[in-house]
């Protein structure tokens, strides 16, 4: 017990409810202890009462007489009033008035100066200090008085032979010494206490830790096994019972080695557990009571049973989610129609390769390859002709994977092939002129030739460019040299080919005039609940009033969106438009729902972003609640992420809702949908449109709608035509829909008429 927590001289506790609750503790022992000193006072002072009988008729024995026979019977009515006692104060009380009634007895009886007198002076303050246990103030108060009255009755109305001044330092000293007797008496009592009351505390709580941690044990949903090093199964709980169908008894397993799919696994689990005490995420795959095989993540932490070391382990069955996340994954970053890598998983295998050309000293060539006739086959043919030519272009293409490092679709009618380390620049010509000749060849299609066609653009590291987005920079302008020469062949790149930028740049030209002029508008596709039928915003799609060609399309004026500096200009401009349109339905009272606006991946190069959008909703007097924000899966990929991260956060923060647009066509992984603040997931319109009729398409849509719901997202599909495409979404679970099965881009004068009519169709 720290001293600090006992007072310095009575060694008693400073709290007086734990000093209260250590008298409470002792009180069966007080009782008994005091019932027994009061017993004994009365027997010993009955007995020198009859011894007193001698002096009858001596001038001492009338003083003798009562004296002693108030002691007798002062020692009986303690011991009857003290046995009633059911606190220790009840219990002073009466020893108190013993000590003091008492000492006045014997002090009138040693005034006889008896042979006993000199001993009881000594001896009742001594019983007082030592042998009744009174709290120390009352032990102290009661021994001084006694040693008071005794002396005074030893020494009046005559002194005694000894000297009055021995006595009295005799006295004195006899109560200094029994004073620290009993400080350090009480002292070393309530210690002791204290150290008993610590070890019981301790005692209870391993009990309860104990009892704890069994009923957790047992109840825990989570499969838990005890086992020793050995693999000999010591205790189970009732989850890892059911989860392995049987009991080991019943199975007949000795050890957990035996659930093991691949023996070698627990040794691996054992050492690790050896070297770091503990491990987590360990994969692994077990066998079931049934026989099936599952995949699983152990954790186990080595701990120690009555000396011997065990380990204590549980499972988490992975194996859905391991299916689902290769579903998934597979759909992320595969192209749907050809089954190759997609664009995002090309991007991050080309900067993987490329840093390991530079680490290796190692060169690396790229080929793009874009199929000459697809545009052309769409428009007369239709698309599912050209997604035939697609199709037929990747399977003569993947026999390449053989001799290069990856063949990809990057969308459209375009490929890319990887020559890691080619052996030489003939053996590179001699693919590309395969390359050449096999996709010459013609191919049937429902009664049609269809020309399989390409050109290819050439780029090197690092004889052309070091970084992956140059390169393919590159690779890119010897692909337009190639088609501009003819198509039908290959180029490799040359600096010479940037002159043809200058095109792009008259074409940048021409968008920021438009944008000066008000050229470009926004127009608004609805969004429509597909439980209800009624529509829930808007997304605003960018229009070009073009003086000489009409409206026109996004598809005519992508250069606004791959330069930087002016997708800002663009956005903010498209951005002004919309949000004056919102301010002007709400001030008529129409409830356009919200409007989403689509984010190019250039525009994130701007740290502002977000903040400028806001401001632009706020100086128009739009709440950001109206505003929703569309991004596709690209701008998580590259340099940019960075300024993702803080432009989303910021939108997300501020009210305004983020869809991941085209999702399943780039590289949108888990980690991004746990990483960034996505409200909607929206499914690309090429799966919607093959929905009835492509079970790979049926099974992404359901994929997809499935982990929207499993991440509480709403789920929108787009490029809806067919009411069978839209019952089927509605029963799978996806919440919203827009397509032209509902109403095609509209300018903003159309809109709350189209609402009113919908609300009258809903009615």
């Amino acid at each position: 017990m720290p001293a600090q927590r006992l007072t310095p001289f009575g060694g008693e506790f400073r709290d007086p409810e734990r000093e209260a609750a250590f008298q409470a503790e002792r009180l069966p022992e007080t009782l008994r202890h005091t019932r027994l000193l009061f017993l004994l006072s009365a027997c010993l002072n009955a007995a020198f009462f009859i011894s007193d009988w001698s002096l009858y008729g001596e001038s001492n024995f009338q003083t003798t007489f009562p004296a002693r026979l108030v002691v007798v019977l002062i020692a009986l009515v303690c011991f009857w009033s003290i046995s009633r006692a059911k606190t220790f104060r009840q219990a002073q009380r009466s020893m108190i008035a013993w000590e003091w009634i008492n000492g006045a007895a014997v002090a009138i009886l040693v005034s006889s100066h008896t042979e006993l007198a000199l001993f009881a002076v000594l001896m009742l303050p001594s019983i007082y200090y030592l042998a009744v246990p009174t709290a120390f103030r009352w032990t102290i108060a009661s021994g001084i008085g006694s040693s008071v009255m005794v002396l005074f009755g030893y020494m009046l109305p005559e002194p005694a032979g000894s000297s009055p001044i021995g006595l009295i330092l005799l006295m004195t000293i006899l109560n200094l010494a029994l004073f620290l007797v009993v400080s350090r008496s009480n002292r070393l009592q309530r210690m002791g206490w204290s150290a008993t009351q610590a070890e019981r505390r301790a005692k209870n709580e391993l009990a309860d830790s104990r009892a704890m941690f069994e009923t957790l044990f047992k109840t825990v949903p989570i499969p838990l096994l005890v086992v020793r090093v050995d693999g000999t199964i010591v205790e189970t709980n009732d989850a890892a019972v059911r989860y392995v169908g049987a009991t080991q008894r019943s199975l007949g397993i000795r050890t957990t080695q035996e659930f093991y799919a691949d023996p070698r696994d627990r040794d691996v689990f054992l050492a690790r557990i050896r070297k770091d005490g503990q491990i987590s995420n360990f994969e692994t795959r077990i066998r079931l009571a049934d026989g099936s095989i599952r995949t699983v993540l152990l954790a186990g932490m080595a701990l120690e049973i009555a000396g011997e070391p065990h380990i204590i382990s549980s499972v988490v069955d992975i194996t859905e989610r391991k299916a689902s996340e290769e579903k998934i994954w597979r759909a992320a970053s595969h192209d749907p129609l050809t089954g190759l890598p997609n664009r995002a998983y090309f991007q991050s295998r080309l900067e993987q390769d490329l840093a390991q050309a530079e680490r290796n000293g190692s060169s690396l060539t790229l080929l793009l390859v874009d199929l000459d006739d697809l545009r052309n086959t769409n428009e007369t043919m239709g698309h599912l002709a050209g997604d035939a030519l697609i199709k037929e272009a990747a399977d003569r293409l993947n026999p390449l994977i053989e001799s290069c490092d990856i063949v990809a679709r990057l969308g459209g009618g375009e490929f890319v092939l990887i020559l890691a380390e080619p052996p030489s620049s003939d053996a590179a010509q001699a693919m590309v002129d395969r390359i050449l000749t096999d996709m010459r060849r013609p191919f049937a299609h429902q009664g049609d030739l269809l020309s399989c066609q390409v050109s290819i653009g050439i780029a090197s590291y690092p004889d052309h460019d070091r970084q992956p987005s140059d390169l393919m920079k590159d690779a890119g302008l010897a692909l337009r040299t190639a088609k501009a020469l003819g198509r039908g062949r290959a180029e490799i790149y040359s600096p010479d080919m940037r002159a043809q930028l200058e095109e792009r740049t008259s074409i940048t030209r021409d968008i920021q005039g438009a944008l000066r002029d008000g050229q470009i508008v926004p127009f608004y596709q609805p969004k429509v609940d597909l439980k209800t039928g009624r529509t829930t915003g808007f997304e605003a799609l960018a229009r070009w009033h073009h003086p000489v060609h009409g409206l026109l399309t996004p598809a005519s004026f992508l250069a606004a969106f791959e330069d930087s500096e002016l997708s800002v200009i663009f956005g903010e401009h498209l951005l002004r438009h919309v949000a004056a349109d919102i301010r002007r339905w709400l001030d008529a009272g129409v409830d356009c729902g919200r409007i989403a606006v689509n984010l190019s991946t250039a525009q994130f190069n701007w740290v502002g972003l977000a903040k400028r959008f806001l401001d632009i909703l706020h100086d128009a007097g739009v709440p950001s609640e109206r505003l929703e924000v569309e991004i596709t899966e690209t701008v998580f990929l590259g340099r940019n992420a960075p300024h993702v991260v803080t432009a989303l956060r910021q939108f997300h923060e501020s009210g305004v809702r983020i869809a991941l647009d085209d999702f399943g066509t780039g590289y949108a992984s888990l980690l991004h949908l746990k990483q960034f603040p996505i409200d909607d997931i929206k499914i690309d319109q090429g799966f919607v449109r093959d929905l009835e009729n492509d079970a790979d398409s049926t099974a992404i849509v359901l994929a997809v709608i499935q982990l929207g719901r499993g991440l509480g997202m709403n789920v929108v599909a787009e490029g809806v035509e067919t009411a069978g495409q839209a019952s089927f979404l509605r029963e799978k679970g996806c919440t919203q829909a827009q397509g032209y099965l509902y109403a095609p881009p509209m300018a903003a004068a159309a809109v709350p008429d189209y609402l009113q009519q919908q609300e009258v169709r809903c009615a």
